[in-house]
């Protein structure tokens, strides 16, 4: 009977085991459920992280431009970003990720708790950078429609070949893989050095060039910096974003490292000093070197020393204050934000920096980045960039202009765009 009653026994506790194991969530089972819903966390967090990057786009503008363009400034980043998000969710997501397309049932795209969407969300917020990058290039005289229709085609389809090509599939149109071939190593960008910025500042050269300068952009009545408080804010708002930028890039929260923050830091404080003594203490520079350094880390984030991120993010300070100065001075090229040294020159440095500085004598983190594999890339990268920017908006100037007339552009695009002022209690 003893026997009998510890069999029972232990059958019940078994029986009870296996009851509780069944109520137990899956998520506590194997681990696959709950680790989705940490990466939606995760993604999500850093995708409204990036958004907000959007807002510190459109201060730096409203910062720089003359007030008779405030309103405009604000206007295009808005619209810009809902229209990037349309064509980038039909288009150029499924074009980036080799995949057909979110046309499911709700239910299917909610599968895994919607991993899939909210990763098209965070990797929108970097392809919606594009057009902000060329907004501030193309300030005060360009018409909103055509440039509006423009930028929908570089998010939704220049912008992503660009993406898949360069991050997720290296066989795609052959690039990838003839950088390997060619170079023995494969073009690395963590966080979107040379696929976000140095793409989006290489597109603004065409725009800007086919635009031409502002009205007595070179005359004794030249246009000046209408408001560093609304500068120092954006530089501000980029920089806390830029965290998520590049920490988040990471694109699982397994691969969340303290490194890549830290680097981030670093090159922000090395392109902060760095522009600080070369300018002699100029607040534009100041601030627009703090985004050199975190554009010119982005790629190499995730493996330099920081100690080397710092030493990037300096030299970037570098790099934007010369080329700057270079190009509107010299060249009399009109770029009003200075978006093509800082995202496109800069960008192109973060590549090239990224196969400098990661390699492990230089107490890289992995094994050593292929410097000729990354000044490939790059440069390839700048060559698409400069051949769709032409392409693109040279189509749009010969079929319905790009620019506003001299009248509109002399009362200022506020009034003549959108019918009002930024501050009308008060005479311009």
């Amino acid at each position: 009977m003893k026997t009998v009653a510890t069999l029972l026994l232990l059958l019940g506790v078994v029986s009870a085991g296996l009851a509780a194991e069944s109520a137990i969530p899956s998520t506590l089972v194997n681990g696959q459920a709950l680790n989705n819903t940490e990466n939606v966390l995760f993604l999500f967090i850093g995708a409204v992280m990036v958004f907000s990057m959007h807002a510190g786009f459109a201060f730096l503008e409203l910062g720089t431009v003359r007030r008779k363009n405030q309103v405009n400034a604000l206007q295009k980043i808005l619209v810009d970003w809902a229209v990037s998000t349309l064509v980038y969710f039909i288009i150029g997501y499924p074009i980036a990720r080799g995949m057909d397309g979110f046309m499911l049932n709700a239910a299917v795209l909610d599968s895994m708790h919607g991993v899939r969407l909210v990763k098209f969300f965070f990797y929108l917020t970097f392809a919606a950078c594009v057009p902000a990058i060329i907004s501030g290039g193309i300030a005060e005289r360009a018409k909103f429609y055509p440039v509006l229709i423009v930028n929908a085609c570089l998010a939704g389809v220049a912008y992503p070949l660009l993406e898949r090509a360069l991050w997720w599939d290296p066989s795609f149109l052959g690039i990838g893989d003839a950088i390997k071939n060619v170079t023995g190593g494969q073009f690395t960008d963590f966080a979107g050095s040379v696929v976000v910025h140095s793409f989006g500042g290489w597109l603004a050269l065409p725009a800007i060039l086919l635009l031409g300068p502002r009205r007595n952009r070179y005359s004794k009545g030249a246009p000046s910096v209408s408001n560093i408080p609304f500068l120092a804010l954006g530089s501000w708002i980029l920089c806390i974003g830029w965290f998520g930028f590049n920490v988040v890039s990471a694109a699982d929260i397994e691969g969340i490292s303290g490194l890549v923050a830290v680097n981030s830091l670093m090159a922000m404080v090395g392109g902060i000093l760095g522009s600080v003594l070369i300018s002699k203490n100029d607040p534009g520079f100041t601030h627009n070197g703090a985004l050199a350094g975190l554009i010119a880390i982005c790629a190499g984030s995730a493996v330099v020393h920081p100690l080397a991120a710092f030493v990037i993010g300096v030299i970037a300070g570098l790099i934007f204050f010369f080329m700057f100065t270079i190009e509107t001075e010299r060249f009399k090229i009109d770029d009003v934000l200075g978006v093509w040294p800082l995202h496109g020159v800069v960008g192109s440095w973060g590549g090239i920096a990224a196969g400098i500085f990661g390699n492990t004598a230089l107490f890289a983190a992995k094994e050593n980045i292929n410097f000729f594999a990354q000044l490939a890339g790059t440069l390839i990268a700048a060559l698409f960039a400069l051949f769709a920017g032409f392409l693109v908006f040279g189509i749009m100037k010969i079929l319905v202009g790009i620019r506003l007339s001299d009248h509109d552009e002399f009362i200022g695009a506020d009034r003549s765009l959108h019918n009002i002022e930024a501050y009308p209690e008060e005479v311009l």
